[in-house]
């Protein structure tokens, strides 16, 4: 053995074993990635969480409801941006009007029967130069309503439990706070 050099690899892992997770960073990590996912910080996540348990039915439905209700995640569903963190940036340059009321602020809860376009003297924008030659079909969720000619949707209503395309899983983010 060579002067000086430590036998065992950096970080605890011995002789190639590996440590399972505990329960607890298993829901970490199921937290931390609803935050990415979703691309807000941890006072943002909580508060949504506090009122998702304040309120009547399944905690981790109506947190995700809450998650998904947000006009940032709306406008990326509706497919006006690529990603929530551009559609965040769309929104609070002005690109978007909610019930024909100019809106900049992303984290606003979109209700039942809201409509989301795009400003008129905004639409000639890069980001809605390829929207306006999407058909309604290409909307795969069935609570958004769009007509991509416009550059104008309507939210519907709150999605179902089934409805989404992302795998989280909800409980171990209750479980987490719930301690």
């Amino acid at each position: 053995m060579e002067e000086g050099r430590n036998p065992h690899p950096p970080g605890g892992q011995r002789f190639g074993r590996r440590r399972t997770s505990s329960d607890y960073n298993l829901q970490l990590r199921e937290k931390q990635k609803a935050k990415r996912i979703y691309g807000i910080n941890e006072r943002q996540f909580k508060n949504y969480y506090t009122k998702a348990a304040h309120k009547k039915g399944v905690t981790g439905d109506q947190l995700v409801e809450y998650l998904e209700r947000r006009l940032d995640n709306v406008i990326y569903r509706m497919g006006f941006a690529v990603s929530r963190s551009q559609a965040r940036q769309l929104v609070s340059h002005g690109h978007f009007m909610l019930n024909d009321r100019a809106v900049n602020v992303a984290s606003i809860q979109v209700t039942d029967g809201d409509v989301i376009e795009v400003k008129t003297h905004k639409r000639k924008a890069a980001p809605f130069q390829e929207v306006v030659n999407l058909k309604p079909e290409d909307c795969t969720y069935p609570w958004i309503e769009i007509d991509y000619g416009k550059l104008k949707g309507s939210f519907r209503h709150a999605p179902a439990k089934g409805q989404f395309d992302h795998q989280l899983q909800v409980n171990l983010i209750v479980e987490f706070y719930s301690r």
